[in-house]
């Protein structure tokens, strides 16, 4: 029996794809379907501000290609209309933007690959609500700092009280 041969662009649209994968961390993917060419823009240009890309994937091509990235468990969200957003540096402001964007536009979350780790939609929707690591460093300097800004208000106090009691002395001897 003769083995089919497979025409050369898509051995290459696949080996884009899947070079386009090893670069990026996490993954958001979901459904388009009903997007007006002018939602497709907003949403890309709103994840672009993000760091992120949004692109339309043909289903196998990205079931093949995550599959030779050991990620075949993802293989169930290529089903009908696919889209996938590459996450930059994090993928939670993508996904809240995304979720965001739901409200408005025809777009349906159908899980993700977040740092090799899958996740339904509705793991998603929970890891949209976690605090970005910006936000996790504010927290932690305001922590660090707590002790410091209590020990200088303290001084403060002390100061601001010999300064009253040596003006209650100066009124009392003018008098």
């Amino acid at each position: 029996m003769a083995e089919a041969k497979v025409q050369q662009y898509k051995v290459d649209r696949v080996a884009l794809l899947k070079s386009g994968f090893e670069k990026t961390p996490s993954f958001i993917f979901a459904d388009y379907c009903g997007l007006s060419v002018g939602q497709i823009t907003t949403l890309r240009d709103t994840l672009r501000g993000l760091g992120a890309e949004f692109h339309v994937v043909k289903n196998r091509y990205a079931k093949i290609a995550f599959s030779q990235l050991d990620h075949e468990d993802v293989a169930s969200y290529f089903v009908g209309p696919t889209a996938i957003a590459y996450c930059g540096d994090e993928a939670g402001p993508v996904a809240k933007a995304m979720l965001k964007l739901a409200k408005e536009m025809p777009i349906e979350l159908k899980g993700g690959l977040l740092n090799g780790e899958v996740y339904d939609a509705s793991a998603v929707e929970d890891f949209s609500k976690l605090p970005t690591r910006m936000e996790l460093i504010q927290m932690l300097m305001r922590t660090m700092m707590a002790p410091v800004s209590n020990v200088a208000n303290v001084l403060n106090g002390v100061i601001a009280q010999l300064v009253r009691a040596l003006a209650a002395v100066r009124d009392s001897k003018s008098e």
